[in-house]
């Protein structure tokens, strides 16, 4: 088992929580709003990229970027949150940590704010959070934070955790299967966080630093969700 008083960092979307039916509305709402091809639906179904990508992905002119992230921003509080709810394990994953003496840190490609109404909203309680990191970008929040142990859904996330150098951990709840988690990375790959408590429990010792890990180089950090 880790050390006492070390860090355990978990992605948000798709690995703590499932707001796939409000990002659905979300964006067809944007989309009925601007008049703009956005497809909620698809945008659900992957979630992990920055908004800004996505909306570039759907042909939305350069342009109008940043004012769409701007008013999905603004619309997703009240159409978002009270779709959401915390995925299958996750509040016990995070009590796992906490009884082992660590720190919960959360770190998501989503925009800080809303991520936090999101935490607020199901009592998930964690001691960190950092919002609008991509990729190997969310390397630096990682190392900020002395995380040896990155839990997320998307190849993404073990990308951030390698360049971190922490222990990636991979849950197949997100739109990554994982063949494609284990290809991008991934040490462990649990099937939801169910199984994260007795994973936890079972770990031999911490790995505190992953120094032989070659620094993966990711997409750049933009506008989160």
């Amino acid at each position: 088992m880790d050390r006492v008083g070390t860090t355990i960092g978990f992605d948000l979307d798709m690995t703590l929580i499932d707001p796939r039916p409000g990002m659905v509305a979300a964006m067809n709402a944007l989309a009925a709003e601007t008049g703009l091809p956005l497809d909620g639906e698809y945008f659900a179904a992957h979630l992990g990229p920055p908004l800004d990508h996505v909306l570039r992905e759907f042909g939305a002119p350069e342009a109008e970027l940043p004012a769409l992230v701007a008013r999905f921003r603004q619309t997703y509080p009240a159409i978002v949150i009270p779709r959401t709810v915390a995925l299958p394990g996750a509040e016990n994953a995070i009590k796992a940590v906490r009884e082992a003496g660590h720190e919960v840190l959360v770190v998501t490609g989503k925009y800080g704010p809303n991520a936090a109404l999101h935490l607020d909203a199901l009592g998930l309680r964690v001691d960190h959070l950092v919002g609008e990191l991509w990729a190997a970008g969310k390397a630096r929040a990682l190392r900020d934070h002395a995380a040896t142990v990155y839990v997320g859904d998307h190849r993404g996330d073990v990308l951030g955790a390698l360049a971190a150098g922490v222990l990636p951990v991979g849950v197949t709840t997100g739109p990554c299967p994982r063949e494609e988690l284990l290809d991008a990375g991934a040490e462990v790959v649990l099937d939801s966080l169910e199984q994260f408590p007795a994973w936890l429990v079972g770990r031999a010792s911490a790995t505190p630093s992953r120094p032989g890990y070659r620094n993966p180089v990711g997409d750049p950090p933009g506008p989160a969700r």
